[in-house]
């Protein structure tokens, strides 16, 4: 069940998304340009902590690694999950205590480990022999967790494959672990990025649950249990609202791992995705053909320039024009590169307005996750997206 928002609540969030529109409205910009309300951020963060309880909150450092979105966080009590020494180092100067911040990458460099190791952090992801290896030799005696392979996600942005190992690998990760002199305190997993509901966790938590107590019962004493990300932000299709989902996630958690000593979360799209917009441009509607039934819409910003996670028409962003309301009908989007892959939309056409013309203005809403971060430094000689915070 799709849960709404209290008249608080949506009240609360309309004044800060006003906000946040007022400052667009009011200022000019010259080059795509992610704005993002700090304020907005902070609200997430309530809203996940009052559902996640007394789960400790690490926030995905790579959906949005701005300094003043770390701060704001820092500055509420959040912990952080780092995927790179980069990530590692913008946390550590703005204050973190080192031991607020766990490695959660399963494939780090080795100087990497040493570098963390050596700065105070405690806590490292593994999902494979070697990386144990590396890290019993460059940070001994650190505390490990070893990921799970999701091999059903229900996300839009499903993290399968890549990532994690199954039952009979991480039973044996665990002894090789002990055996290295480390000390394996628990198992972690994902998901998958943007599960919109919390019953779509229902399947992978029965699973998982299973090899938890495995482990238990092959005699590891596992107190931390890491359920990373997944909590969604709206991007057309219902979604609960935050506070319900971390608390129906966590009820779900329980009842299945029982009376955990340790709980972790890492939200990224689900604390700053809503927080931010994009200011695009429109710079060419064409057609092919005369019997082309669909014009192609190209705006000053494409997959290479923040907008990547368009890749198998994943992720549908909310377009926003001065024009909304007239006449629309379905276009192409594609960005401004000279590059065949830079299409974002053609599987299923968009619905915009049919006056849309070169020099518009395009509001790309929630797209304060994984944008900024996914932008190249200068692909085609375009400038890496702009980032406002207010």
């Amino acid at each position: 069940m799709t849960v709404q928002f209290s008249d608080a609540q949506a009240s609360a969030r309309s004044v800060i998304s006003n906000r946040l529109d007022a400052y667009v409205a009011s200022h000019e910009f010259d080059a795509p340009t992610l704005v993002v309300d700090t304020q907005m951020v902070a609200q997430q963060y309530h809203a996940l902590k009052a559902g996640l309880g007394r789960a400790d909150i690490h926030y995905a450092v790579k959906a949005n690694p701005e300094r003043a979105v770390i701060e704001t966080l820092l500055g509420l009590g959040c912990k952080f999950d780092a995927a790179s020494r980069g990530e590692i180092e913008l946390c550590l100067s703005l204050g973190t205590d080192p031991a607020d911040i766990s490695y959660g990458n399963t494939i780090k460099r080795a100087s990497d480990i040493a570098f963390a190791h050596a700065a105070g952090i405690t806590l490292f992801a593994a999902d494979a022999e070697e990386e144990l290896v590396k890290i019993a030799e460059h940070a001994p005696g650190a505390q490990v967790y070893i990921r799970l392979i999701v091999e059903v996600s229900h996300a839009d942005w499903p993290l399968t494959r890549k990532f994690g190992c199954d039952r009979d690998t991480a039973l044996h990760l665990l002894d090789v672990a002990k055996g290295l002199g480390l000390d394996p305190v628990g198992l972690s997993f994902h998901v998958g990025s943007q599960t919109r509901r919390a019953d779509m966790w229902t399947s992978t938590l029965d699973a998982l649950a299973v090899i938890w107590h495995d482990a238990l019962k092959a005699g590891h004493d596992l107190s931390l249990l890491n359920i990373g990300g997944g909590f969604p932000a709206f991007h057309g299709e219902a979604i609960d609202a935050p506070t319900a989902y971390a608390a129906a996630v966590m009820a779900q958690v329980t009842e299945r791992f029982g009376d955990v000593a340790r709980i972790m979360a890492e939200p990224g799209r689900g604390m700053v995705a809503e927080a931010g917009v994009i200011v695009a441009e429109v710079m060419l509607v064409s057609r092919k053909s005369e019997r082309d039934m669909h014009r192609w819409v190209y705006l000053d910003i494409g997959r290479f320039s923040g907008l990547a996670e368009t890749e198998g028409e994943a992720i549908r962003y909310l377009f926003e024009t001065a024009r909304d309301g007239e006449e629309c009908g379905p276009c192409v989007m594609a960005g401004p590169s000279c590059d065949s892959a830079d299409v974002l939309y053609e599987k299923r056409p968009m619905q915009l307005p049919l006056s849309l013309k070169a020099g518009d203005r395009v509001l790309i809403r929630n797209t304060g996750a994984y944008t900024s971060s996914y932008s190249s430094i200068g692909f085609n000689g375009f400038p890496p997206l702009a980032v406002v915070t207010i």
